[in-house]
């Protein structure tokens, strides 16, 4: 029951990173400052989360030197930098949702090069790396971004996404590599609000400021469903996979995300689900089923 308890929870934390687009662009577009979005958005991520620490965990504070190597990982490559970067990005108005899908859904490749430096258990062979490719491929099509919009205009912006996918992955593989004993609930609320403080920090260099901002219902709405959803949700399960999974297939989610950010779309915001989206999601079926072909095989022959 394991198998389909992980394919579950793969696939929820999927459909909650995917539609999460939605939620970043709308607070971006109504004027909400990059960074301190984002670190507003941790602030109350990560005090939910610590506080559900204190409640299920003996002891929630980190001790020794491995436990707080995990933590600052988590702190400043999977909450600071990723969501600094990102959220930066994608602020530029020459960075469509296509193009930033697509650059985010290069971290699994990362991810493959990082692991056969720190993880060389974690490697692939030849046809895991060509459905990772496929599932690449997928993610593309599913996409479909303008050629023109994702290769001229907004380079610099379109680079930060890049560096927030690589410093997902980074942050994923050492997280794997250090290994420690950290319960996940305190790890997450740890990492969360050091992050916040680093991106406070940044905002503060940046010479961000909410005074202009209009709270809205709209930017309220947004900011509960990243901070308490998307984050705190989101990153339990997305930690408690990469125990069980490992940071190349967990950070597969990349792909499979834009299939539920076009299904959000089209619920909510009647956006034209194109032959495309079809396609894209059958390479990443594909993608997927080389990669896991073994264990697929073993399923069918168990039924």
């Amino acid at each position: 029951m394991s198998r389909y308890r992980n394919l579950a929870l793969f696939l929820l934390l999927a459909a909650i990173w995917g539609s999460a687009f939605m939620a970043i662009k709308a607070g971006l577009d109504a004027g909400f400052p990059p960074v301190l979005f984002a670190a507003v958005r941790y602030d109350i991520a990560g005090v939910l989360m610590l506080g559900y620490a204190w409640w299920v965990v003996d002891d929630p504070i980190p001790r020794g030197r491995d436990q707080w190597a995990t933590v600052a990982v988590g702190a400043v490559l999977l909450i600071a930098a990723y969501h600094a970067f990102l959220f930066i990005g994608e602020a530029d108005e020459s960075v469509t949702s296509g193009s930033a899908a697509v650059l985010v859904s290069l971290s699994p490749l990362l991810t493959t090069g990082f692991a056969r430096l720190f993880l060389p258990e974690e490697r692939l062979e030849i046809v895991g790396l060509f459905g990772l490719l496929l599932g690449l491929a997928g993610a593309v099509v599913l996409a479909n971004p303008d050629p023109d919009a994702l290769l001229s205009g907004g380079m610099g912006a379109k680079l930060l996404i890049v560096a927030a996918a690589a410093s997902f992955a980074l942050g994923s593989v050492l997280t794997r590599r250090i290994d420690s004993d950290l319960p996940v609930e305190s790890m997450e609320g740890w990492s969360m609000l050091l992050g916040a403080l680093l991106m406070h920090v940044l905002s503060l260099g940046l010479g961000e400021s909410p005074a202009t901002l209009e709270l809205t219902p709209g930017i309220v709405a947004s900011l509960l469903y990243l901070s308490v959803i998307a984050s705190a949700l989101g990153f339990l399960i997305y930690f408690d996979l990469l125990d069980r999974l490992g940071p190349i297939e967990i950070n597969l989610v990349s792909y499979v995300a834009p299939v539920f950010a076009a299904i959000s779309g089209w619920l909510v915001l009647g956006e034209v689900v194109t032959p495309e989206t079809g396609v894209g999601f059958l390479l990443i079926v594909m993608g997927f089923s080389l990669l896991k072909r073994r264990q697929i095989a073993a399923e069918l022959d168990r039924l």
